[in-house]
């Protein structure tokens, strides 16, 4: 039987591929993928979308995603979105684990723009999409908490 396939922020897996060019290496996505036997499927949808590392910092702002120096790279992160989104169907998967709070892969809650580090309610554009075509999105806070 082959092994189930897992989508999974990159930053989270220590790819230094977060816009201060570091990574959100978490050890808890780690475990989740050991514990279910699972293989991890990096993606990040900011470089796919062809954007560099490290990057000036983005935050959706209404509809559109702008960097802090008023730049807006909506197409660069909806290009990644689709990207993973592809990676996604070609690899199997059907459970994504994404970083919180980002513009790309925030799930539930996201930054509002202001560059204040205030939240608002909503997703990042690639968590939007992923959830379109029917995957399970979760953040990495999430499997500490019973995750599915």
């Amino acid at each position: 039987m082959e092994r189930e396939k897992i989508l999974v922020s990159a930053c989270l897996l220590g790819q230094p591929c977060k816009y201060s060019g570091e990574s959100n290496y978490c050890e808890s996505v780690t475990e989740y993928l050991r514990e279910r036997k699972a293989e991890a499927v990096p993606v990040c949808p900011e470089v796919m979308g062809g954007l560099s590392t490290p990057r000036e910092p983005a935050e959706i702002k209404g509809e559109r995603v702008v960097t802090r120096t008023g730049r807006d790279v909506t197409e660069a992160f909806v290009q990644g979105a689709e990207a993973a989104a592809e990676t996604a169907a070609e690899e199997g998967c059907h459970i994504a684990i994404l970083k919180e709070r980002s513009p790309s892969c925030g799930n539930g809650f996201v930054y509002d723009g202001s560059f204040e580090k205030r939240l608002i309610p909503g997703d990042g554009i690639a968590a939007r999409l992923l959830k379109e075509k029917g995957l399970t999105v979760m953040g990495e806070s999430a499997l500490g908490k019973g995750a599915e």
